[in-house]
């Protein structure tokens, strides 16, 4: 008897085991709450975004960016740092597409505001934020958000403009960008004798002028791009939901980690500076998609709410999947440096604007105005 259950004979290894047992089914009762009530919460933001990524991915023109940019740089780049809002995709979908259109010539201070600030200026972002903190100051943390994500973005920009582009981007990426350009030189002499055998008289770089529309019936093409639209925004949307599967399971634990090691946790949580560092680094590692990641930091209720701002700032714009996706674009050193710039200015932005009460304040009186006119109206 003593063999079959392991030498748990007497009445305190049995007591020990009865608790232990009960232990680990609260903890897996806890752990099960936290991942479904966080998987339920942000899932269906991740599809939303997805399938608009999905619809700009077909419907948006090759050379939709360059025809409206002003010519200007700075301005240029203080556009695009709110081009978000028209074209909202994640973190996870502007890489690729940045990829494209810094191929076709688009400055690359443009590109890069643009793709830092389009996961955080986008109204499904606004929308996940604004309901993740409903109850937790809902104004000042989106306003803040937006505001210090479409900072960081143009400053990026900004920098940029003074860099000289074959010390950001990938030697292969370059020569494309040199080649496209003398493609470009060499066809602004070209006509068309006919103006049926083609759309358009942009090329996009293509050397041989070849046209290859399509002039099939409009309904059937329609109902093509459609379903071409909708395929894409399903690939992206497993993509995403991977990263944002595993977010959620680590950050399940997290919180588990979070109630039995209170203590230890709350001394990091309550410092202003280390507790802003050690969110960055969860973000960093967690790779939650920006159209969710507001429900992960609102649940991580010992933080301020500098920690909270880094941890939403910071990890649409640089976390792990987004470092093998930038190698795609940059060169290995100059994404150390990027890295370590976005690091230090998140973290120092966060702390300072947490300092300045004006902003919480006028939110909090906007709030109230708000809340009395909607019961005056009921």
């Amino acid at each position: 008897m003593e063999f079959l259950f392991g030498g748990l004979t007497d009445d305190d290894s049995h007591s020990s085991s009865c608790a232990y047992y009960y232990m680990e089914s609260i903890s897996q009762s806890t752990f099960a709450y936290f991942f479904l009530s966080l998987l339920i919460e942000g899932a269906p933001f991740i599809l939303l975004g997805t399938m608009v990524s999905g619809f700009i991915d077909v419907y948006m023109p090759s050379g939709a960016f360059e025809r409206f940019l002003p010519k200007r740089k700075v301005p240029a780049v203080l556009l695009c740092g709110l081009l978000g809002i028209i074209i909202p995709v994640c973190e996870c979908a502007v890489v690729p597409v940045i990829r494209r259109l810094v191929a076709k010539g688009l400055p690359v201070s443009c590109a890069f505001t643009y793709m830092l600030a389009a996961p955080i200026v986008n109204p499904i972002t606004i929308l996940s934020t604004w309901s993740a903190f409903n109850e937790q100051q809902a104004l000042y943390i989106t306003m803040s958000r937006i505001g210090i994500g479409y900072l960081i973005a143009v400053v990026v920009g900004l920098v940029l403009m003074l860099v000289p582009v074959e010390k950001v981007i990938r030697k292969t990426l370059l020569a494309t960008v040199k080649s496209s350009r003398s493609s470009k030189d060499s066809c602004a002499n070209y006509h068309h004798e006919q103006s049926d055998q083609c759309c358009s008289s942009h090329h996009d770089g293509d050397a041989s002028h070849s046209c290859s529309h399509s002039h099939s019936s409009n309904g059937s093409e329609s109902s093509h791009r459609v379903v071409a639209a909708m395929r894409s925004g399903m690939k992206d949307f497993v993509d995403v939901a991977v990263y944002f599967t595993i977010g959620v399971c680590l950050t399940a634990m997290f919180n588990i980690l979070q109630v039995d090691y209170h203590d230890s946790i709350s001394i990091y949580a309550s410092d202003s500076f280390k507790g802003t560092a050690m969110l960055m680094v969860l973000a960093f590692v967690l790779s939650v998609c920006s159209t969710s990641d507001a429900f992960l930091a609102a649940s991580l209720g010992s933080f301020n709410y500098a920690a909270k701002m880094a941890f939403m700032v910071f990890g649409p714009m640089l976390d792990v999947k987004l470092i093998f996706l930038y190698q795609t674009v940059m060169r290995g050193k100059f994404l150390f440096l990027f890295s370590v710039f976005l690091f230090v200015a998140v973290l120092g932005t966060c702390i300072a604007w947490a300092e300045w009460e004006v902003l919480m304040l006028w939110c909090q009186d906007v709030s109230h105005q708000l809340s009395i006119q909607g019961k005056e109206v009921l």
